[in-house]
């Protein structure tokens, strides 16, 4: 059970986790430099406690931890008032509550490429979009994310926080290897590669018989979408129609329409 402990003291080491946010939000001086996972609000919280990060402490105005169950988190948590808790943070959290914990292993390539839908992601670098992205794979039953060049990491407190914590649930891994090269694994595992992409000429998804399809879906950053290398590199290439005069949709939504038309037969 947590032990649940009042700060009144800024400087009060027990808190460095939560210091300065705004300016450590990776915390590169964690071992290995790879951070700490970090989560604001109640429903992230409760969502970072149910998962299998170890978690480290909590930090919240005693409204805000009163709404969570404390008796099964073995982790100390810290009660201050709104002032102290901004100055701690750097920032007013008007979540009123965090959660802090360290990462938890990955799983490996091999074990997500048995799933049925995959979304492999190129140059996603927008920490809100990749919350976002996270968050409807986990509503729309995608089995895990591949991680290709230049995307961020997920686990950066804004992805979390986007994702309402679902980053939390969803499997990822980075694909290691060359790239496009390294798709070439998941078609031995018997994945269809397609690359989602607004071309005039690509396949409109719903007549791409994907449906059911054991699918790893190629997803590109906003703006120049997918390199001509791994559109080269899929099997197919699909689009998801739209009304003339738009021409694309944002990552996030445009994988919401692609994840719900693959996995539609099998929910």
């Amino acid at each position: 059970m947590a032990i649940l402990t009042t700060v009144d003291d800024v400087a009060d080491p027990r808190v460095d986790d939560f210091r300065d946010l705004t300016a450590a939000d990776r915390r590169p001086d964690r071992p290995g430099g790879r951070g700490l996972v970090i989560a604001e609000g109640v429903v992230v919280v409760r969502r970072l406690l149910d998962s299998p990060y170890p978690v480290r402490s909590l930090l919240g105005v005693p409204r805000r931890l009163a709404e969570l169950d404390l008796s099964a988190v073995d982790a100390p948590a810290y009660a201050a008032d709104a002032d102290t808790m901004a100055r701690i943070v750097g920032f007013h959290l008007n979540r009123g509550v965090l959660a802090v914990a360290d990462r938890a292993p990955t799983p490996s390539v091999a074990d997500l490429s048995a799933g049925r839908l995959l979304a492999v992601l190129e140059g996603v670098n927008d920490h809100e979009n990749l919350g976002a992205l996270f968050r409807n794979a986990a509503a729309l039953g995608v089995d895990g994310v591949l991680l290709g060049p230049r995307c961020a990491d997920p686990l950066y407190r804004r992805s979390v926080r986007v994702s309402m914590g679902h980053v939390l649930r969803v499997p990822f891994a980075a694909l290691p290897g060359q790239w496009p090269g390294s798709l070439d694994g998941l078609r031995t595992a018997g994945l269809t590669v397609a690359a989602l992409t607004p071309a005039p000429d690509a396949v409109p998804l719903a007549a791409a018989g994907l449906t059911g399809v054991r699918t790893a879906l190629l997803l590109g950053s906003e703006g120049p979408g997918l390199s001509a290398e791994a559109l080269a590199a899929a099997d197919l290439r699909v689009r998801i129609p739209m009304a003339t005069g738009v021409d694309s949709l944002n990552v996030a939504t445009a994988a919401a329409v692609a994840f719900h038309e693959i996995s539609r037969s099998v929910r």
